[in-house]
């Protein structure tokens, strides 16, 4: 009966602690809109971070996107050649890549790239007491330190899915066309025939929100964190785990919203 009560307690103090995190993750949002519409917009600040969230993370997105269309393209030949529609190959590594992967896959990679390394950058200023410092000197940490990084996560993120979407549907290509010899002609007008604007649009409008939850849970992992390079380390390692889970999550909501 002990252990009954004692699993219900822990139980109930780790929603109670969830719904405190959740809580103060929507306040931090709130306070990033309200500082976001405030005049000065510091741009130098938001470029710097778009260069760091984007330009860096391109290379991982293009690798991961090639070999997602790759292997989405040879699964999708084995399965269709037993129907003999093997024409159908293209439109589903399209449709695959612009609705689903590429939003997906880009927004966990970036998450893994940028979000842990703002959690690692802002963890450091806080227990270093550089955030408490930009307080003292009256510019506020969070439009100064957090609101260029969100900014830069909703733009940069779609821009890297529609890489991810192009070469995805490149790497399709050079499996089914060049590899496996389907028509190269059928390929392509079965990606025109099947895959709308709406599709890609609805997929670039994924890639802004997990964009906003990978750079709003890693900022907030970040600026929260205590106990020195120890919690550096830990919040770190829970901005990942935290935005990773909320991006598979909330894309299983937006999908049944938009398809």
């Amino acid at each position: 009966m002990n252990k009954v009560s004692t699993a219900i307690d822990n139980l109930g103090r780790a929603v109670l602690q969830n719904v405190e995190e959740m809580g103060k993750l929507l306040l931090l949002f709130i306070s990033v809109l309200s500082w976001m519409i405030r005049p000065p917009l510091k741009l130098r600040n938001i470029f710097k971070q778009m260069e760091f969230v984007g330009v860096k993370s391109i290379f991982v997105v293009v690798l991961t996107g090639t070999f997602t269309g790759m292997v989405l393209a040879l699964q999708g030949y084995h399965g269709f050649r037993m129907f003999s529609a093997e024409s159908l190959v293209g439109s589903t590594v399209a449709l695959g890549m612009t609705r689903e992967l590429g939003p997906v896959l880009t927004s966990l990679m970036v998450t893994a790239r940028a979000g842990s390394a703002m959690a690692a950058e802002l963890g450091t200023m806080r227990v270093t007491e550089q955030i408490d410092a930009l307080s003292v000197m009256a510019t506020n940490p969070v439009k100064h330190l957090i609101v260029p990084r969100v900014i830069a996560g909703v733009i940069m993120v779609p821009v890297l899915t529609i890489v991810s979407d192009f070469v995805g549907i490149l790497g399709g290509y050079f499996v089914g066309v060049v590899l496996l010899n389907i028509n190269s002609g059928i390929f392509v007008k079965n990606i025109t025939r099947y895959v709308g604007l709406d599709d890609i649009y609805n997929g670039l409008i994924k890639a802004a929100v997990f964009g906003l939850i990978l750079s709003l849970v890693g900022c907030y992992k970040g600026f929260n964190t205590s106990g020195g390079a120890e919690g550096v380390g830990k919040a770190t390692t829970e901005a990942v785990v935290l935005a990773s889970i909320t991006i598979l999550v909330s894309d299983y909501f937006l999908t049944a919203i938009m398809f």
